[in-house]
Order: C-alpha cells, then structure tokens, then sequence
C-alpha cells in the first residue's frame, strides 16, 4: 500500500521520498501554458496550491524524470528549461510593514542564489526588477514567476485595518514590478486564498486571467469523486462512500464537485469521520463579523449574491458572504443570469464546514466549553427520547450561561436572530439536518430539524417585537406547515419558543406531536 501524502507540498519529494499517493493534476500544467501566461486563482486554504505551484516549478524547470507516468511526460518540450522565481508568503506571520519588506529582501536574496546572478540594487522593487532581468539574460531564456499566499499578509492583520493597508501598500508596489517585466518573463501564475480587486494590488495588469470560477479550473485543486475512487481505491475498502461525500465533498468552482484533499488523506490515514480541515483555522474574524452585523445563522442556508460581490473584496470594503465563499465556508449551489447580470446562490458544503462553524459560534456565545459540551448531550438525548418537555430547560440554562458582559458588549440579543441563532447552531453542531426559513404554499416555517425519521417544526418569536398575546406554536397550527412532512416523516413534532429581550431567555415553550395516522393522505 503506497504511503498517504499528509502535509507534502513539495512535488519534489512526493515523487522521489516514498511511493505516494499522487492525484495526476499535470494536465492543467499544459493547458495553461498553452492558453496564456498571466494567471490568478484563488482557493480556500490546504486545498493543494502550494503543491500545484512546485509542480509547475518542477515542468519549467525539466525535470522529465519526476513526471513518469504523468499526462505532462508526452505533453511538454523537456529540452526547453527556464529559470524561475518563487515567492510564498505561507509560513510565518507578517506582523508589519518592516516585517514585510525584511521577508521579502530574504526572498530576493535566496532566489538570486539558486539563480547564480548578484543583485546590486537597494530598493526592494527595483531589486525585484533587476532579478527577473538578470535571471532571463544569465539563463539566456524568459523567466517564470509563481507567487504562493500573495494575500496572507494582509489577512494575518485584517483585523488591523491600518496595519493592513500599509502593507498592502507595500505588496502593490512589488507586485507592480511583475507589469513593468513584460518582455522578460515567459509565465506567471499568482495564488492565494482571497481574491482582492486589481485596483488594489496588481494595478496595470490587465492580462491577469482569473480562474478562480473558471470551469477549465474548476477541479485544478481538490479531488474529484473519480480521482478519489480510482487513486485510493484500496484505501476506500468498506468506507461509506455517501457518508464520506457528506463529510468532504461539495466544493463546487462552476465544475465537477471537489472534495477537500487535506480533509481525504486525514480520513484515509484514521478512517474517523473528524472536522480536520476546520481545526488548523480559526474563523474568529468571521465570528466577529457575523455579530457586528447581526447576521442571522440560519440565513447562511440561503445566501445569495451578485458575481461582483464574491469576485473581490478590500480592506475597508468587507462583505461577510465575500469572506465565507473565498475562505470555504460557503460554495456555491446555483448559477443563475439575471439580466446583464450573474447571481450565485451559496450554500455549506459538507456537513464539517456547516456542523463545525456552528460549533464554533456557540464557544464564542457561551465561553464556557464544558458547559455546552453538556447542553449538547442533553439535548441530543431529548430528541432521541421525543419528551421534548426537557428541551425547555436545556435552553434555558445556556442563555442564562451566558455571561452579562456579552450582553453589554453586543445588542444583537434584542433581535430575534439572535434566539433562532442559538438554536440552529446547537441542532447544526450536533449534525443534524437543519433547514431555516423552509418554504411551504402557506408560508415560511422558522425551522425544520430532521433527526431519523423524525422532523421537528420550530417557530419563534420575541415577545417585545411581536407586541401580541398570540403564542408562537399558533403560527404553526394555523399555517399547517407540517402537511409538507405527511408521507415524508413518521413523527412529526411542533415547537414554539417565546424569547425576552428584557429577561434574555425563553419565556414560553408549547409542544406537541402531530398525529400523522389521521392526517396522512
């Protein structure tokens, strides 16, 4: 049995330490260069850039004997070697301008000697500039430049909007050097996880290719269910390929659905269905984000935005649904045209990035770990037993956990968002089949929870806002949302919940079960 590749980003050592496991990406070298030479794409972290790059590194460089077996092994001049500069931004953190500017004087510096040529120039542009020269008249040929995490110093400091720019400032000025070495470089390709506007970093590149939504791209990083079963089939024997597509795949760049490649070789490697893509980063900036803007969770079910809106952000022109979708919380479901315009509708796309970010949130509401580790049992085991009458005081003792200097810190308690937020995220952590805002003929039902063959129906209201005595589980009666589930599910339970804004808890509960035997058609 070959060996798994977990956390190899060198193609060097993937073909010639050990017998690896290798998804053959080595087509789109050949496509690309034969398209054009200017080229960007972005893609969620520990998707396989870094790896693509030294590939491409590696074919520039000739290395034929790497590439055995390989699509490129008849598909590329081997006799045709170029010198190439590479620049990565993926270990560390950039803590300043300073630091900036030190990281890239050693970058220069290490990139000259693998070159063999001096460089003489002080300023770091314009020994930038001098090194894509020499490099191209030393070696007699057009120089390639591959640019790994060109946005990670600016994303290590986003939550330092002046840090930030000055070092995007910085970035601008070096990366303008790739526009004024046209004539002497022979490819360019540029990656990172964010994808910020032209403007704002490669002013004057134009010819800049964009594949982050490309369909010829579209699977460039990731695997593909058929690469998956065909690479690693004697890894696969009596794992549940449907629970595995669950877990890992649905990332979808306008192609053939991707699995996350990091999340694979992990489960190969333990066959535990575990969040692993989700534990080597924190989303805190997103969380933060989330509740500066009251943004309710459930709506992340349903997010819709214009190609303008996912295609580029800036520091002092943050969107959250622009930040979710190039970060991999989000991906995309639909592409529709509306007029001269494009429209995407997101969604999560397994149930690790959907479960874990919900349980992300509710440690940063309730900072107390043990406490809704707890809640989570408890609540698990009440809808597993169906008497919901415990469900009540479940939610109460987390809304009463949390503490008073949240609420004096964030007004997003008064909305009711805020109470169905709770909510979702609990039931969504646990990996159930939540689904917010479920259209019916008559309405809207709050929130659907499937758990086997059961579904629970919830709707909510805030007691301060709605200004009438009418409970909430009324709304359900009386709208029927439940006739969408006869036939579909063999218990069907109604919720309702009154929250206090003043209170900060649920002050009314009703449930009950609807009798499916009589109603069914």
């Amino acid at each position: 049995m070959k060996k798994l590749p977990i956390g190899i980003q060198s193609f060097v050592n993937m073909r010639t330490e050990a017998d690896y496991y290798y998804v053959d990406k080595t087509r789109y070298v050949v496509e690309l260069v034969e398209k054009g030479k200017y080229f960007f794409l972005s893609r969620p972290r520990r998707f396989g850039k870094s790896l693509f790059l030294d590939t491409l590194r590696q074919a520039f460089f000739g290395r034929k004997e790497l590439f055995s077996g390989l699509y490129i092994e008849h598909h590329w001049d081997w006799e045709q070697r170029y010198p190439v500069i590479h620049i990565s931004f993926g270990s560390g953190v950039i803590q300043d301008i300073g630091d900036l500017r030190d990281r890239f004087s050693y970058i220069l510096k290490i990139n000259a000697q693998e070159g063999r040529v001096t460089l003489t120039e002080q300023n770091l542009r314009e020994r930038f500039l001098e090194l894509i020269r020499f490099l191209s008249i030393q070696h007699r040929q057009k120089v390639v430049v591959l640019i790994d995490e060109y946005d990670k110093p600016i994303l290590d400091n986003i939550d330092k909007p002046q840090t930030a720019i000055e070092i995007r400032e910085g970035l601008k000025n070096f990366y303008s050097v790739i526009k004024d070495s046209d004539e002497f470089l022979k490819f360019v390709f540029i990656t990172g996880v964010s994808k910020f506007s032209k403007v704002s970093l490669f002013s004057g590149l134009n010819n800049l290719q964009d594949l982050t939504l490309d369909p010829m791209a579209a699977t460039l990083c990731g695997y593909t269910h058929e690469e998956l079963v065909k690479t690693f089939a004697d890894r696969l024997e009596g794992v549940d390929l449907e629970a595995l597509r669950q877990w890992y795949d649905g990332y979808n760049f306008l192609g053939d659905r991707v699995y996350n490649p990091f999340d694979i070789l992990l489960f190969l490697d333990s066959k535990e269905f575990r969040n692993y893509w989700f534990e080597t980063g924190s989303p805190s900036f997103l969380i933060k984000l989330i509740t500066q803007n009251h943004y309710p969770m459930p709506n992340l079910e349903r997010v819709e935005a214009f190609e303008s809106l996912l295609s580029s952000f800036d520091i002092d022109r943050i969107h959250l649904e622009t930040i979710l979708f190039q970060t991999g919380y989000l991906t995309i479901d639909e592409k529709n045209t509306i007029g001269t315009k494009i429209k995407y509708r997101l969604k999560y796309p397994n149930v690790e990035v959907k479960s874990s970010l919900a349980d992300y949130i509710l440690d940063y509401f309730t900072q107390a770990p043990s406490a809704k580790v707890d809640y989570q049992s408890r609540l698990y085991d009440i809808l597993l037993s169906a008497e919901l009458s415990g469900l009540k005081e479940v939610f109460q003792s987390f809304f009463a956990s949390i503490p008073y200097d949240w609420y004096r810190k964030n007004d997003f308690s008064r909305y009711e968002a805020y109470y169905a937020s709770i909510f979702y995220c609990y039931f969504t952590a646990l990996g159930l089949d939540v689904t917010a805002e479920q259209m019916t003929n008559k309405g809207r039902i709050d929130m659907a929870v499937g758990f086997g063959k059961r579904v629970f129906l919830l709707e909510f209201k805030v007691v301060e806002i709605d200004g009438t005595s009418n409970k909430a589980i009324e709304q359900i009666r009386k709208m029927r949302y439940w006739e969408r589930y006869l036939g579909k599910a063999e218990e069907i339970y109604l919720i309702g919940v009154e929250f206090s804004s003043t209170d900060r808890n649920i002050v009314g509960f009703e449930w009950e079960r609807v009798d499916t035997s009589i109603l069914s058609p």
